[in-house]
């Protein structure tokens, strides 16, 4: 039997390999993965207007139950990331078996508006968020975050961070693809 003495020896031999095993693994995955615990369940119940200086309607839960694959894009003229992705928002707006929403977040209308006349609107509605209650419900970080919704309204993934074209040419069609299928 290891005496008590030998016992608190090792002790901290111990917590210093347990801690590097935890640093090893945090260390050995992808970063940008952050799992969710929306995914696979419904979009959060909402109702959001329009934001006032634009001519797109706003946005409810009710938009995402239409039968088609659905978009969610929670975004800012803030936002640096926000302008990097978009031109990736308007590709994916050209695509016709699916409906790009957007979520503005804490923003002022204006702004808002001048973003998008600048950059483009990849919209079909935009919902004003200016407390960012709902970017809450929806479980969001900060922007932008994308969320990809089936026909029935469940939340079926999720990207933290901005769009890149890497995902628009590699992940998101076939995110979408698994979307347009229904779950087991």
């Amino acid at each position: 039997m290891i005496s008590r003495r030998r016992a608190l020896a090792l002790l901290p031999v111990l917590i210093f390999v347990g801690l590097a095993a935890a640093l090893w693994m945090g260390l050995s995955h992808d970063p940008k993965y952050i799992p969710s615990v929306l995914v696979g369940k419904p979009a959060p119940a909402f109702d959001l207007p329009a934001v006032k200086t634009l001519n797109v309607p706003g946005l409810a839960t009710a938009d995402l139950k239409k039968g088609s694959v659905s978009i969610v894009n929670i975004w800012a003229s803030w936002c640096i990331p926000c302008r990097q992705e978009q031109p990736i928002l308007l590709e994916l707006s050209k695509r016709k078996d699916i409906s790009v929403f957007g979520i503005n977040n804490k923003d002022d209308p204006e702004n808002a508006a001048k973003f998008l006349e600048t950059m483009g609107n990849p919209f079909a509605a935009i919902g004003a968020d200016p407390q960012g209650r709902a970017t809450i419900d929806w479980g969001a970080y900060g922007v932008p975050e994308t969320f990809i919704v089936d026909g029935t309204g469940i939340i079926r993934y999720k990207v933290i961070g901005g769009l890149t074209p890497d995902m628009l040419l590699n992940l998101l069609p076939s995110e979408i693809a698994k979307a347009q299928k229904p779950l087991p």
